[in-house]
C-alpha cells in the first residue's frame, strides 16, 4: 500500500499502529492536525473486513475532526482513534488498559472520547492508565444527548433554508440508524410533530421506536426509497454513495453519522438533485462541543455553544447559494481558512 498517496492520507501529522498480543488490542491512532489545539475525537471499536479499510476509516474520521472543531470553534484539533474488533466478544479491562497506555505514549497530542461501541465506562478504564482522555462521567459525560440536540437543530435549520418552514409538524424523516444518537434524534423530532420511518440492525430499537413514537419500520436497504421530506443517515458513513443517491427522494439530508458522502463527488450530485446536504461534520458537532466544557463543567453553557450549530449551517447553506458550491466544498473551505486563521 502506498501509504503516503492515500487520498485520505491528506498530510496527516500521526498514525499510529498499537497491538498489544496479551489482550488482543490493535488500534490505529490518526492525528490529523494540532494546528489550534491538542487533537481531540472519539475512539470506535468496529469489526472491519481489513486492516486497510479500518486505516481508510480512521483517517477520514480525523481529518472530519479537524474540521468539525474548527467549525464549531472549538481551540481543538483533529484526531481519531479505532480499535478494530467485535465489540461483543474482544472487550475487556485488559484490552482498554492496554488502549490508555497506547494513548499515553502519544504525550498528550491526541485526546480520546468515546464513539461507536465504546462506552464511558470504557473510557474510565483507559483512564486508569492515562489522563489524556475526555467525555468522563463526572464531568461532561455522554456526548450522545448533545450530538443528537445539534443535529435536530440542524435539521431545522435546513428544513427553514430549503423548506421554508420553522417547523417539522406532519414532516416525514426517514431515520436510519437507531443508536445512542440516532434514538435521541428521533425523540426530539417526535416532539417537534414530524412522523418517522427508521431502520436499524437492532430489533430491540425498532420495537420501542415503534411503541414510543409510532414510527413506521423497514427493511435496512429500504430506507432510501421512503418517501421522506428529510432523509437522516445516523448509522456509519457511505451511505450516500453511487448506488443510493439516485433513491433518495427526500430534499433534505441531514443526519448525525460521519463521512455521510462516499465519495467527494456526491457533495455536487446532491446539489444536480436539488437536495440540500447538511455537512456531516457541521451538524453532528454537538458532542464534542459537550466534552469542550470537561474541565468546571456547566451543562447550559455547553447547551447554548450547541444552539450555535443552526446559524452556522444556516451560513453555510447561505454562502452555497451565493457562490453556487455544493454545501460540503464551503464547509470545508471555511474549516481550512479558519485553521489557517490560528482559530480566530
Amino acid at each position: 500500500m502506498a501509504f503516503f498517496d492515500l487520498v485520505d492520507f491528506d498530510d496527516h501529522e500521526q498514525v499510529v499502529f498499537c497491538s498489544d498480543k496479551e489482550t488482543g488490542l490493535k488500534a490505529i491512532i490518526a492525528v490529523h492536525s494540532t494546528k489550534l489545539g491538542a487533537a481531540v475525537g472519539g475512539c470506535r471499536m468496529w469489526d472491519y473486513a481489513s486492516d486497510e479499510e479500518a486505516l481508510v476509516d480512521v483517517l477520514r474520521l480525523s481529518r472530519g475532526m479537524t474540521y468539525k472543531n474548527a467549525m464549531a470553534g472549538l481551540s481543538m484539533g483533529g484526531g481519531k482513534s479505532v480499535i478494530i474488533g467485535d465489540a461483543k466478544s474482544i472487550k475487556s479491562e485488559a484490552l482498554f488498559k492496554a488502549f490508555g497506555r497506547a494513548l499515553n505514549g502519544l504525550g498528550g497530542r491526541y485526546i480520546s472520547a468515546e464513539d461507536v461501541n465504546i462506552t464511558t465506562g470504557d473510557i474510565a478504564i483507559a483512564n486508569t492508565e492515562t489522563p489524556y482522555v475526555t467525555g468522563t462521567e463526572g464531568k461532561s459525560g455522554n456526548p450522545a444527548p448533545y450530538t443528537a440536540l445539534g443535529t435536530y437543530l440542524g435539521v431545522k435549520a435546513a428544513v427553514k433554508h430549503k423548506l421554508r418552514r420553522d417547523d417539522l409538524e406532519g414532516l416525514t424523516v426517514a431515520v436510519q440508524g437507531l443508536g445512542s444518537v440516532g434514538f435521541y434524534l428521533c425523540e426530539h423530532l417526535h416532539k417537534a410533530g414530524a412522523k418517522l420511518v427508521v431502520t436499524d440492525i437492532n430489533e430491540d430499537a425498532l420495537a420501542r421506536a415503534k411503541a414510543e413514537f409510532g414510527a413506521e419500520v423497514v427493511g435496512l436497504n429500504e430506507i432510501y426509497d421512503v418517501d421522506c421530506d428529510i432523509y437522516s443517515p445516523c448509522a456509519l458513513g457511505a451511505t450516500i454513495n453511487d448506488g443510493t443517491i439516485d433513491r433518495i427522494k427526500a430534499k433534505v439530508i441531514a443526519g448525525c453519522a460521519n463521512n455521510q458522502l462516499a465519495e467527494p463527488k456526491h457533495d455536487q450530485a446532491l446539489v444536480d438533485r436539488g437536495i440540500l446536504y447538511a455537512p456531516d461534520y457541521v451538524i453532528n458537532a454537538g458532542g464534542i462541543i459537550n466534552v469542550s466544557f470537561e474541565e468546571d463543567y456547566c451543562a447550559d453553557k455547553a447547551t447554548r455553544k450547541v444552539e450555535e450549530i443552526y446559524d452556522t449551517l444556516i451560513d453555510v447553506f447561505t454562502k452555497a447559494d451565493q457562490e453556487q458550491k455544493p454545501t460540503g466544498m464551503v464547509a470545508d473551505e471555511l474549516a481550512r481558512e479558519i485553521i489557517a486563521r490560528g482559530g480566530k
